[in-house]
């Protein structure tokens, strides 16, 4: 079967007319490697050009935004009314799976990232089709998942190679090992389409007359071998920017006023590292409240504006990440490694609109730059919606448009989640997908699957994690509820875009969620000229809306369950002071706190409305400094899920308030003691407790 919809766009990727490409040596796995960590070439329009498109198992029903499937969402759970891929190669019979066709390209490009959240069956891959072998080199035949999450760590242990960087080519559930090929790339798919198969394939797309050297396992990971252990570390551990002038500033900063700056250069430069740390007694507000503005070449527009806690992807407040482009420390330290060129100047400000007086201390690294065609400024801009009704039904949030010249290289968000369902089944914020639009599509060329897995994730998990391209380094609980920070950061995978560039994510939750704030921010480079949608922003956008009280509900994965709050069950502790202490991420914005020492205990009783086996589950808060427990239900130690018998309630930097999964027990009808036994100090604080 076809679907011209997909075929439509596809044949226009390919035969569309791109620049000609100049006169060069064939372009090759190595350089494509050094692309990776290169983000001086981020800064420039691309030599030879080239085009980014997704190949995606979104849903075909979801054809332009006027038709009525735009927002449908059976895109690789399995099932689905129209098969996700791009064409039925082979129906399934006589137990035979289905053949599906993933990718078909026919000229130069490269494969440039890979993603899946699960995608069973057997995928093959091949290059350079009709040119040695009908079908082309295969370059892979096996399970699905391993080549688009997991192909560099097969293909390097068939080379003998081992990086001391585990995470610089495999980011969650992304790959990034890139894939050069000359004359074309087709990809298909065997498997059931009842089981799950999710996949994002990301390519370039080069003019035609690009040379480009077609990947050989052997050879390009032999030849590579010395570049692919540079490229890690610099990838995980990125090394200072090349010298140049360091320059420093600092200033004390009283609400409603601002701080400006414009060191007097001579011609054309770049700012290659931009450093931040602001003290004042609430960080949080400081953070949002403080707006970050820098205007490159005399610009009444500042190509960036935006809170400056949200410009380094850590908002709200200091919640510590390493990536390439950006990094934060624990003590506040900010530092933005995107390569930001001028022609001739630049200025800084910094705005004040919080109600007390900010400390600032910064700098900033100037080296050279040979301002010239191929050059583009730098580009950052932030916007929030506060107070949304979301689940009402799906919707668009713009993030970007723009008419001009330029490349897209990522994004983040940062949510307030006030949902009390306590599970990420049930709490989820971003079930709807990316949407990308370059130079007048209709059809997106990236469309997505869901907003974890354009972030490199999948199944809304709420670990914390940075990679050198994506990271969740805030996800305050329980689950994806409270305060979440997504980002990603597209570098070897930036889109290009020569005429306009629209970008969107459905903001779609799986309940109805009054009061969701929704900020985020856009990191692209532009010709000067370029115009966008953005509004200056105002002081009332720049706050962090609260969390409110909320009560837990019992939806998704606690569907069926009962909820008790420790404070009202009485709990009395063999030693030590109990206190309701506030805590605004709490469900009722305060817990239980109690700083226990090894053997104290925490009792309360527990009302069983009949036999059952149930699952116990506590809310906690998990901290720096909290305390290790065990658990007594009438005197017998319940396991975690894990299997063990202690759970330790902590975590590297802020307070996050997170379920405990315990394994279920028998429980009888009637009053049940719940003891709460202190094995390593430190501190306590206690949500609630459910049953399901």
């Amino acid at each position: 079967m076809r679907y011209p919809q997909v075929l439509a766009l596809l044949s226009f990727l390919v035969a569309a007319p791109l620049p000609a490409a100049s006169a060069q040596s064939s372009l090759t796995t190595g350089d494509l490697l050094r692309e990776m960590t290169d983000l001086d070439n981020l800064a420039r329009w691309p030599a030879p050009f080239y085009r980014t498109v997704q190949f995606s198992s979104y849903d075909r029903r979801s054809t332009h935004s006027d038709a009525p499937g735009w927002f449908s969402n059976a895109d690789g759970f399995g099932n689905e009314p129209i098969a996700g891929f791009l064409k039925t190669l082979r129906e399934p019979a006589n137990g035979q799976p289905g053949l599906y066709l993933v990718a078909d390209i026919k000229g130069p490009g490269a494969i440039v990232r890979g993603w899946s959240a699960g995608m069973g069956g057997v995928l093959r891959v091949y290059l350079d089709p009709g040119i040695q072998k009908a079908d082309g080199v295969k370059i892979w035949e096996g399970p699905a998942y391993d080549f688009l999450a997991r192909r560099s760590a097969h293909f390097f242990k068939s080379a003998g190679i081992t990086l001391e960087a585990d995470d610089a080519f495999i980011q969650q559930d992304a790959d990034y090992l890139p894939i050069p090929f000359s004359q074309g790339l087709r990809v298909t798919w065997e498997g059931s389409l009842r089981e799950l198969h999710f996949y994002h394939l990301q390519v370039r797309l080069y003019a035609t007359n690009t040379s480009v050297r077609t990947f050989d396992p052997a050879r390009d990971l032999a030849e590579c071998a010395p570049l692919l252990q540079a490229t890690a570390r610099q990838l995980t551990r990125p090394a200072a920017p090349e010298p140049g002038d360091s320059l420093s500033f600092a200033a004390a900063i009283e609400p409603g006023q601002a701080w400006s700056w414009s060191p007097s250069t001579h011609g054309s430069g770049a700012l290659r590292a931009l450093r931040f740390r602001l003290q004042a007694p609430d960080m949080q507000t400081a953070l949002r409240g403080c707006l970050l503005r820098i205007a490159f070449d005399g610009s009444q527009r500042p190509q960036v504006e935006a809170p400056l806690g949200d410009f380094f992807g850590s908002g709200p407040g200091i919640n510590p990440f390493s990536s390439l482009p950006f990094s934060v420390e624990p003590d506040g330290t900010m530092t933005c490694r995107f390569t930001m060129p001028f022609q001739a100047s630049f200025r800084i400000e910094l705005h004040n609109h919080t109600t007390g007086p900010v400390q600032m201390v910064g700098g900033v690294r100037l080296g050279p730059w040979t301002w010239d065609e191929r050059s583009l400024h730098f580009r950052a801009r932030w916007r929030a919606d506060h107070d949304l009704l979301a689940g009402a039904g799906p919707v668009d949030l713009p993030f970007l448009t723009m008419i001009g010249k330029g490349k897209f290289a990522g994004c983040a968000v940062m949510i307030m989640n006030p949902t009390g369902a306590p599970m990420a089944g049930g709490n989820w914020w971003g079930e709807g997908d990316e949407k990308i639009l370059v130079d007048g599509e209709s059809i997106p060329s990236t469309f997505g699957t869901g907003s974890e897995d354009y972030f490199n994730y999948a199944w809304s998990r709420p670990d914390l994690f940075d990679h050198p391209y994506c990271g969740q380094p805030l996800d305050s609980g329980p689950d994806t509820a409270g305060y979440v920070s997504n980002h990603r950061f597209q570098v070897l995978d930036a889109i290009p875009f020569e005429r306009s560039l629209a970008a969107l994510l459905e903001l779609w939750p799986h309940n109805r969620t009054p009061g969701l704030s929704y900020a985020r921010i856009v990191y692209h480079y532009a010709r000067p000229g370029a115009m966008d949608d953005h509004r200056a922003l105002m002081p009332s956008d720049l706050r962090v809306p609260p969390l409110p009280a909320r009560e837990p509900l019992a939806v998704g994965g606690a569907a069926g369950a009962r909820f008790y709050f420790i404070e009202d069950l009485q709990p009395a502790a063999s030693a030590g002071e109990l206190e309701k202490k506030p805590l605004p991420i709490a469900t009722r914005l305060r817990v239980v706190q109690w700083q226990p020492d090894p053997g104290n205990r925490l009792s309360f009783h527990l009302p069983v409305e009949k036999d059952g086996r149930l699952t116990l589950r506590l809310v906690a808060v998990h901290q720096p400094g909290g305390a290790t427990l065990r658990m007594r239900l009438d005197g017998k130690t319940v396991l975690t899920a894990s299997g063990g018998e202690e759970f330790a309630l902590q975590s590297a930097y802020a307070p996050r308030v997170l379920n405990v999964h315990f394994k279920p027990v028998e429980l009888k009808a009637g009053t049940r003691e719940i003891t709460l036994e202190c094995i390593k100090p430190g501190t306590v604080g206690l949500d609630y407790l459910w049953l399901k």
